[in-house]
C-alpha cells in the first residue's frame, strides 16, 4: 500500500536537522544544566519523528511534549532517559498515525505471514542488508538520504513505521509490537514480536535491493 494523504510525509531530504524547533516553554521545562542533554534528545526525536510523521507541526508538537515530561534529574544512565523518550514518542506517533488512517497499521494474520513471501534475508538487523552502523548513519545524513527519502515513501505505512523503529530507534520487536497494539487498537492489536520481525526482514531485503540497484547504477 503506498503512502497517501491520510499519512503524509514530507522529509525534504532532511533527516537530521541541525537543531530541533523546541519551543520556548519547552526549552523551561528543562534546568540549565540539562540543556544540552536536551538538544541531543530532541535531535534524536526529530529524526525518528520526521521520518514518521514528516518535517511539520505535527512532529514537533510531540517532540515538546515528550521532552516537557522527561525527568533529567531521575537517576540512570542517559541512554536509559533516550530510550524512554524514543518509547514515549513513538508511542504517541503511532497514535496520530492511526488516528490519520486506522487500517493502515493493521496486524497481518498467522496465514498471511505463513503463505507470505520468503525475506532475501534471515536476520533482522542492519548488518543482514550489508550495511555497518556507520554505513546506515551516512545513508541517513549524508548525499545519498534522499533516495532512503524516496524508499521510505515507496514502503506501506506499517513497513515503514516497523523499519523506523526498529532500525533508526532501536527498538526490540517486543517493544514495537506492544507500541502498535497499545496505540493503534483494535487494528493492530494481535501484532506479534514474530510478526515485527518478519515485516522488518521484509524492510531490510527491500532496503538491501535498493541498495544493490542504487550501486549499479553508477
Amino acid at each position: 500500500m503506498s503512502p497517501n494523504s491520510a499519512t503524509p510525509i514530507v522529509l525534504d531530504g532532511h533527516f537530521l536537522p541541525q537543531e530541533p524547533a523546541i519551543s520556548v516553554d519547552a526549552r523551561q521545562a528543562i534546568p540549565t544544566a540539562g540543556e544540552d542533554l536536551l538538544e541531543r534528545i530532541g535531535s534524536d526525536l526529530y529524526r525518528i519523528a520526521s521520518m514518521l510523521l514528516g518535517e511539520g507541526e505535527d512532529a514537533v508538537a510531540l517532540i515538546e511534549e515528550v521532552i516537557t515530561h522527561l525527568d533529567l534529574d531521575s537517576p540512570g544512565a542517559h541512554e536509559d532517559l533516550r530510550h524512554h523518550a524514543r518509547l514515549a514518542l513513538s508511542g504517541k506517533a503511532i497514535a496520530l498515525l492511526h488516528q490519520r488512517e486506522a487500517a493502515s497499521l493493521a496486524a497481518p494474520d498467522e496465514d498471511s505471514i505463513a503463505s507470505g513471501p520468503v525475506s532475501c534475508i534471515e536476520d533482522d538487523d542492519l548488518d543482514a542488508a550489508g550495511l555497518t552502523p556507520i554505513q546506515f548513519e551516512e545513508l541517513l545524513t549524508g548525499p545519498d538520504r534522499n533516495r532512503l527519502r524516496d524508499w521510505l515513501l515507496s514502503l506501506s505505512s506499517a513497513l515503514r513505521v516497523i523499519f523506523v523503529l526498529r532500525a533508526v530507534a532501536a527498538l526490540t520487536s517486543a517493544e514495537v509490537a506492544g507500541l502498535l497494539a497499545e496505540n493503534a487498537s483494535p487494528e493492530a492489536e494481535l501484532w506479534t514480536p514474530e510478526a515485527v520481525r518478519t515485516t522488518f526482514r521484509q524492510a531490510l531485503c527491500s532496503l538491501a535491493s535498493q541498495l544493490i540497484h542504487a550501486s549499479a547504477s553508477r
